[in-house]
């Protein structure tokens, strides 16, 4: 029985092996991908019509993948948390934060537009920063949030390895805007699946062994990710792009999966958090 195989979060690089590496996939069984957006050294960010620019480039291999593949791409895009950094180095903190949150509106209209299915990655870096560069995070990702609900989309959080606590912070700044805690969606993410671990947000869990193991213990309300970075520097980081279909057939094949779950994690999850159709 052949059935949808989805990584909700990969990316793709211009100097990478981009078209290559979803063939890659497909061979293994993929039928679906979410393409987040990353920075690229193509297109330094120095200003806010630099995400415009940045961003075309993700939706372009997305376009690129579906004419040449089996494989459906659907891009996300967002100002990348950590450009915060390197923008209030050379403009100032207030200047940065509105640049970073131009960048958001841009992606905001690509989505609405039909190029994109949601925001992200957005959110706060993943290491340790100043209390300034932490609050003004803060406030860019619910700004995000904000106008994911303005244009009824999910978002994608890039933050630290995250906790129960940390997931009702981010739960509690969704509220505050009016975003259904399912549209956000926590990019590599531990195996917190059930409601009092991840307070209403959707879990999108790195793909190891014994992450995959430990979440399909404790239900199906999640969905999975190598958040692949196509780096020639770093081939096979973070997770193969080969990882989810392998993963997901290993599972079944030892009984630990049913393929009713299989539809479930990789078809009516991500449909329900997305609002898509995914079809084989």
């Amino acid at each position: 029985m052949r059935f949808p195989i989805l990584d909700n979060h990969i990316h793709l690089q211009p100097k990478g092996r981009n078209i290559e590496a979803v063939k890659d996939f497909q061979r293994m069984g993929g039928t679906h991908a979410i393409l987040s957006h990353l920075p690229y050294g193509e297109v330094p960010i120095r200003n806010a019509e630099d995400f415009r620019d940045s961003y075309l480039i993700t939706t372009g291999i997305a376009e690129r993948c579906n004419q040449e593949t089996e494989v459906r791409l659907h891009s996300t895009l967002g100002p990348y948390p950590v450009l915060l950094l390197g923008l209030s180095e050379r403009h100032g903190l207030e200047k940065a934060k509105d640049i970073m949150m131009r960048g958001m509106e841009i992606a905001q209209q690509l989505v609405l537009d039909g190029e994109a299915i949601a925001l992200g990655e957005i959110g706060r870096p993943h290491f340790p920063v100043s209390e300034e560069i932490w609050e003004t995070s803060n406030e860019i990702m619910i700004y995000g949030m904000r106008l994911a609900r303005e244009a009824d989309c999910a978002v994608v959080i890039h933050t630290e390895h995250s906790t129960p606590e940390q997931m009702l912070e981010f739960a509690l700044m969704a509220d505050s805007v009016g975003l259904k805690r399912e549209k956000v969606v926590k990019h590599y993410s531990p195996p917190l699946i059930l409601e009092e671990e991840n307070h209403g947000l959707f879990p999108s869990v790195l793909s190891s062994r014994p992450a995959l193991r430990e979440a399909l213990e404790k239900g199906t309300r999640f969905l999975m990710e190598t958040d692949f970075l196509d780096d020639p520097e770093r081939p096979g980081a973070v997770m193969d792009i080969k990882t989810v279909p392998k993963r997901t057939k290993g599972l079944i094949e030892s009984g630990l999966l049913s393929e009713e779950d299989a539809w479930k994690i990789h078809k009516d999850n991500p449909e329900r958090v997305y609002g898509l159709e995914f079809r084989l």
